[in-house]
């Protein structure tokens, strides 16, 4: 899934950006932005004991500031666009923030308890500090609007620049900066306090690590390297972890439903029953946030600055797609339950269990299409599928990448890859590359920017540094990390996020790479997924581990074919998801978020058993980093394929529509409305066509 976003709260803080003047003071150490062209000093940044982050962090709030002293004291006869302006961008590359992704990525991915976390603590304590010194500083925010409203009109910008003005200003009044002091006091509080509370909410679902024990019998189905692959207990019991991978292999290949179902409630529970009072705290306060800010729900808030702009237009949106593709899940699931596997009943009610529907498609594919994914995924290890994907990048993107060794970061099987432009080898970006499951590892997958790719700050060109997480099965004795195609989509998705980042060339930090409208960052990572369902592509990353093969011709054909073959489904899941999200967030303070989600799937869902343990809704960390804005998945579904369609129609391998698709999408971040830079590619308004056709509705 998605997209995701680590910084959860500290950018949903700072919307696109609010940005702090970094200056005057030196640093303990070199500016962090200035890490980004070497791997020994990247690994530094990872490097830090507890009590270094907690200087540090001390270090760089105070330096910030002194900074915003300082800018809210300058002379009017000093302003200008460089002063007033430029100058709140820069926080995007200063060590405060740079500081904070690093944070980031400590507390979700180091195996030292310690590390996590004092990272965690030291995050909370920038946030307060950013409450206070940013989203509730009054001065603030005068000196920039008195700024924005005399000196500005003056001057000569760029549509860009102007634009920038024109977004920070909106960042301010959405953050209550206009108002009077007791509502601004009162906002202030608020927000600290949903700081705290989602904080604490993604750090239950990142280290819950319950499992499961089964016996030998309770494994049918599932394959002996897989089973080898497993811990056991002192008894001989294998234990079965709620990580993605082992959910997706168990709930799709074992035999054995009592297996499959207390598995699905594990997953179905993390950071249940924690996170059952956390979220309504946050509805709460989230919603009282909304009212004062004039919004009629937070909804209305968290949509009002994206593509979809009111949340009545996003449900409209939803329930069309939804209805569109009624009549082919309906046709999907009587065909696929036509015969049930061996071990699958319904129940008294006639209702499929929510645990066997990964199973049925399983069986069902296996038997109709002679299509075994367990035998597919021989075809596609680890090692040479990543080379051959980066194949395709280095093609299409004219980039050529570089595997670096590198010890010392938070984990030993860490890689490391150095992404260049490949007519004058400049460094364009660094990627750390965590990829297999461990204990109190993020669970799902993501990608972290650390640096964003700045151009000009201060005469120099920044590269980026990210991070792609996944969590796949790692290696066997007898057989190498084998990856399913799911695996192989996963990292297309999470990679295209990074090459984002990458590929950026905005001068403004606060437009880089990812940094666009919500409902229009997952766009370029679905495009890339398309990649995956065109037969030649497909045929070149596919080696199996033993004889080096490619896919044969009739495994190719079928895989085309089955592009479609669950998509009503898969749209109405993705679907109810949004909706769910958008019902807790819209009017009202006081929800329960069980009962809407019985609710729900009683009314949307009829034809499964809603399990009356399924806590679904305390690990879906969407509802923190994405609030309402779920949708944005279909949303930019749509934009998606419309751009694949027009692209492959010029070759999906050809570098000059790459280097097009780059320059004007990927490069420019959210410098510019992103609705624009579709019109700018695709030569007209974008169309709904390509979606409905490719889905089969």
């Amino acid at each position: 899934m998605r997209i995701i976003y680590i910084i959860l709260l500290f950018l949903s803080i700072l919307a696109i950006g609010i940005f702090l003047y970094f200056m005057i003071q030196p640093s303990i150490v070199m500016p962090i932005k200035d890490h980004a062209h070497r791997i020994e000093d990247i690994i530094k940044l990872f490097s830090d004991t507890p009590d270094q982050i907690k200087k540090n962090t001390t270090h760089y709030i105070e330096q910030t500031r002194q900074a915003l002293d300082n800018y809210v004291q300058l002379p009017a006869a000093q302003k200008n666009f460089q002063t007033s302006a430029m100058a709140l961008d820069r926080l995007m590359v200063s060590d405060l923030m740079l500081y904070q992704n690093v944070l980031s990525a400590l507390e979700f991915l180091s195996p030292d308890a310690n590390i996590r976390e004092t990272a965690h603590e030291s995050s909370l304590e920038i946030q307060r500090f950013v409450v206070e010194y940013v989203t509730s500083n009054k001065p603030l925010y005068d000196a920039f609007i008195a700024y924005a409203d005399t000196i500005a009109p003056t001057e000569q910008l760029t549509d860009t620049q102007r634009y920038f003005i024109e977004q920070t200003r909106k960042v301010f009044e959405r953050s209550g900066l206009g108002l009077p002091e007791e509502q601004r006091a009162r906002i202030a509080t608020l927000h600290k306090d949903l700081a705290a509370l989602v904080a604490e909410f993604d750090k239950n679902i990142a280290q819950d690590n319950r499992t499961i024990t089964v016996d030998r019998e309770g494994l049918a189905g599932l394959d002996d390297d897989f089973i080898a692959s497993l811990r056991t207990t002192e008894t001989g019991h294998y234990i079965l972890g709620v990580d993605y991978p082992t959910v997706n292999r168990v709930l799709e290949q074992c035999a054995v439903e009592d297996t499959r179902k207390r598995l699905y409630e594990a997953f179905n529970n993390r950071a249940y029953p924690l996170n059952d009072a956390l979220l309504r705290t946050i509805i709460q306060k989230r919603d009282e946030l909304a009212r004062i800010l004039g919004f009629a729900s937070y909804a209305a808030y968290d949509l009002d600055e994206q593509m979809v702009q009111t949340p009545e237009r996003a449900f409209n949106f939803l329930h069309d797609i939804y209805t569109r593709a009624k009549a082919k899940e309906e046709k999907e699931l009587e065909r696929i339950t036509y015969h049930l596997p061996e071990s699958v009943t319904r129940t008294e009610d006639g209702l499929l269990k929510p645990w066997d529907l990964a199973y049925i498609k399983y069986i069902y594919k296996k038997n109709s299409f002679l299509l075994d994914e367990q035998l597919v995924s021989e075809y596609f290890p680890m090692e040479k599928t990543i080379e051959a994907l980066f194949d395709i990048y280095q093609k299409f993107f004219s980039l050529s990448f570089k595997e670096v060794e590198a010890s010392g970061l938070w984990h030993p099987e860490v890689k490391v890859l150095q992404v260049y432009k490949k007519n004058d080898q400049r460094l364009l970006g660094t990627l750390l590359l965590d990829l297999y499951p461990r204990d109190n590892k993020y669970s799902h997958a993501a990608h972290l920017t650390v640096i964003p790719s700045v151009h000009n700050v201060d005469g120099i060109n920044i590269p980026d540094v990210s991070v792609v997480i996944a969590n796949f099965t790692r290696s066997t004795p007898t057989k190498p990390s084998l990856l399913t195609r799911k695996d192989v989509s996963t990292f297309f998705h999470e990679f295209g996020h990074a090459l984002h980042a990458i590929l950026s060339t905005t001068d403004f930090a606060t437009f880089s790479g990812t940094s666009v409208k919500r409902d229009f960052v997952e766009m370029p990572s679905q495009m890339l997924e398309e990649w995956l369902w065109d037969k030649d592509i497909v045929r070149s990353i596919s080696s199996h581990y033993q004889t080096g093969q490619q896919l044969p011709e009739a495994i190719l054909d079928t895989i085309v074919q089955l592009k479609q073959f669950d998509s009503g489904m898969t749209l109405r899941t993705q679907a109810r998801y949004a909706i769910l999200a958008l019902e807790y967030f819209g009017p009202g303070a006081d929800k329960d978020p069980y009962a809407l989600l019985v609710d729900l799937y009683t009314k949307m869902a009829p034809e499964f058993y809603f399990d009356p343990k399924n806590h679904f809704y305390a690990s879906f960390g969407h509802l923190t980093g994405y609030g309402a804005k779920y949708y944005g998945y279909l949303w930019s579904k749509v934009f998606a394929l419309d751009l694949f369609a027009q692209i492959k129609k010029e070759g999906l391998l050809n570098p000059a529509i790459g280097k097009r698709y780059a320059d004007i999408i990927l490069a420019r971040g959210g410098s510019k409305d992103p609705y624009l830079l579709l019109i700018e590619f695709l030569g007209r308004e974008p169309r709904v066509d390509a979606f409905i056709k490719d889905l089969g509705l």
